[in-house]
């Protein structure tokens, strides 16, 4: 009889980086930095830091990576990461000080590895608190107890705020590169002393505030301009709403121009990364604008009790690295109030999962996930599960708007 895999194990302890791997990080880092035009500034109070210290830093691109490498030698780090990161090999993560964590989940592995990791291991840990990558070059929404696990770490918070990065290869399109330049600031956001004197909250609202930032409004500010002449292919990802007829899902975007199936208008993105309307005087001129514009759009949705989605998805469960992706079943899911519910038919076997609104502040979405199509990701304790749309065209975003919307209206606010 075949002997069955192991699954992915979450209780598998975290290591510090291997001496061998920390060389490799060493000379790949810097130079990945000068190829792309990386540049690193790292404060004094940083430097001077003797014990492990926690790094918080914006997501926007791979370059968060090699930026804080280069930002901490000749010091390392471990790394939190999602566990379909580990696909990559065990050897590889965990000897990089790969930390696995389930997105969007309220498991407690995560937290307790990055404890022991920072306390027994003396060793500092990084974490990207967003837990996606930037979708308009703002700052995507953090999990609300992140100032607790600051505080109860008890060591002092860095943060690496970076910019240049998304509009480099955005997440909606990450080639070819738009060729910019990308920076990245390391300082110190939070003393042990600070950590002690103030409250959860208080930390938790210092951290956000921290973390707001507008990339677009950067270059502008910078005049830092793109010559890429596909620099707006697959912008309609996000902006997939219509301001001039309010039709949704048909836009569409490719070299430099965005516009609407629906009625014909269109838009231009300069060298600057702005909009200007070719045929009409309707939209947004600021992508920012735009995106917060259809998040609004959702939220009336939502506060009026309409908003709902349905669609078939293909179901793929990351079940570990020697195995890797399995395509385990169908399944229909409905996306309302009640959160997601999933029934179909998995390994096999009657398949019914429900994700209550309570239980995801957020859900991630990837475009095209490894080639393989749009997807969102539902984490269980025991699995991960990519659910791949098979009708729904470019939803994604709106439903990432949808869940971070219905968590605000039937949990936060309830509050």
């Amino acid at each position: 009889m075949k002997k069955e895999a192991k699954r992915f194990d979450m209780y598998r302890p975290a290591n510090k980086p291997k001496w061998y791997l920390k060389i490799v990080e060493f000379v790949a880092a810097p130079l990945y930095m000068l190829f792309n035009n990386g540049h690193v500034k790292t404060d004094k109070a940083v430097r001077k830091l003797k014990g492990p210290y926690l790094i918080l830093s914006t997501h926007a691109s791979f370059m968060d990576f090699p930026m804080v490498v280069q930002g901490i030698m000749p010091r390392t780090t471990g790394w939190v990461m999602s566990v379909e990161e580990f696909r990559r090999g065990d050897w590889l993560m965990y000897g990089i000080g790969g930390i696995p964590k389930r997105k969007f989940t309220h498991d407690i592995v995560t937290a307790k590895h990055m404890l022991k990791y920072l306390r027994q291991q003396k060793h500092s840990v990084a974490l990207y608190p967003e837990a996606r990558f930037e979708f308009a070059g703002i700052n995507e929404r953090l999990d609300g107890a992140l100032g607790k696990l600051c505080k109860h770490a008890k060591v002092p918070v860095v943060m690496c705020k970076a910019y240049g990065n998304f509009i480099n290869s955005p997440q909606w399109s990450k080639h070819p590169y738009r060729k910019i330049r990308q920076e990245a600031h390391l300082y110190v956001l939070l003393t042990k002393e600070e950590l002690a004197e103030l409250s959860a909250e208080e930390i938790q609202a210092k951290i956000e505030k921290a973390f707001e930032k507008d990339e677009y409004a950067w270059q502008v500010e910078k005049g830092y301009h793109t010559k890429c002449k596909q620099r707006a292919d697959g912008l309609y990802r996000i902006l997939y709403k219509c301001p001039a007829c309010g039709a949704e899902f048909k836009t569409k975007s490719a070299g430099i121009h965005l516009w609407c199936e629906e009625c014909g208008a269109k838009w231009e993105m300069d060298t600057l990364s702005r909009l200007k309307g070719v045929n009409t005087d309707k939209g947004f001129s600021h992508i920012p604008d735009w995106y917060r514009w259809e998040r609004e759009e959702v939220r009336k949705e939502v506060v009026a009790g309409t908003y709902h989605f349905e669609d078939d998805v293909r179901v793929e469960e990351y079940y570990s690295t020697k195995v890797g992706f399995l395509n385990v079943g169908d399944a229909r899911v409905v996306h309302d109030e009640n959160g997601f519910t999933f029934n179909g038919t998995v390994n096999g076997k009657p398949f019914t999962l429900n994700k209550p609104v309570s239980s995801m502040y957020s859900v991630h979405v990837e475009y095209d996930f490894l080639n393989r199509g749009d997807s969102f990701d539902i984490a269980t304790d025991e699995t991960t599960y990519f659910m791949f749309l098979k009708t729904a065209q470019n939803y994604l975003t709106k439903m990432h708007f949808a869940q971070e919307e219905l968590y605000d209206h039937y949990v936060r606010n309830a509050k």
